[in-house]
């Protein structure tokens, strides 16, 4: 009997379209595309979606082979367009400045002790009047017992009291993980301008 093939996280976001957050926080520029960052970009779908829309992009991820996902197909919409890093949220250090920080998914898998250092380098990375937009993970989401970065709604309010808090929604229910699992979902999608 042959063995399954295993399904991977990348083969399935592979060519997915970009999160729903990313359309709605480029609504809010209102300037010339500039330069990006995507944190934890995995096989690409917001950082084309960027390109597509005319910015440069540097793209950050710890898997070497994401970004290799990433770069195979950014060649054919925007060739030069692209940086890619290879890193851990704790090795990307500094970030560079930047008009659009995107964070899709990526920030709950900061660890905790390291999260506090990476979001000042977030914050200093991010130009006066730009964007950021990510999701956080809520304490009712099933991963909040596995040593990720969450936060509750309060504690995001005051993580973005000093910024012009655009957009900050809560989401709870049940559903799947990108490969398929059972999962129980609490997480926030926050769009923010650097004030």
């Amino acid at each position: 009997m042959p063995s399954p093939v295993l399904i991977t996280f990348l083969d399935v976001t592979r060519g997915a379209p970009a999160h729903p957050n990313v359309h709605k926080a480029l609504d809010y520029w209102t300037h010339s595309p500039g330069l990006a960052l995507d944190l934890g970009c995995g096989a690409g779908r917001d950082s084309l979606a960027l390109l597509r829309a005319g910015w440069n992009v540097v793209a950050l991820d710890r898997d070497p082979d994401a970004l290799l996902t990433l770069q195979e197909q950014a060649a054919a919409y925007a060739p030069g367009a692209l940086t890619t890093l290879c890193r851990t949220f704790e090795e990307a250090a500094p970030l560079p400045a930047v008009d659009f920080v995107n964070a899709s998914f990526a920030l709950p898998f900061c660890r905790p002790e390291a999260f506090a250092d990476l979001w000042m380098r977030i914050t200093q990375a991010l130009r006066l009047g730009g964007l950021f937009t990510g999701h956080f993970f809520g304490p009712q989401d099933d991963w909040a017992a596995k040593g990720l970065s969450i936060h509750s709604q309060d504690q995001l309010r005051r993580r973005f009291e000093r910024w012009e808090l655009l957009e900050l929604n809560e989401f709870e229910y049940d559903g799947k993980t990108a490969i398929g699992r059972a999962k129980h979902w609490h997480m926030f999608e926050v769009i923010a301008r650097q004030g």
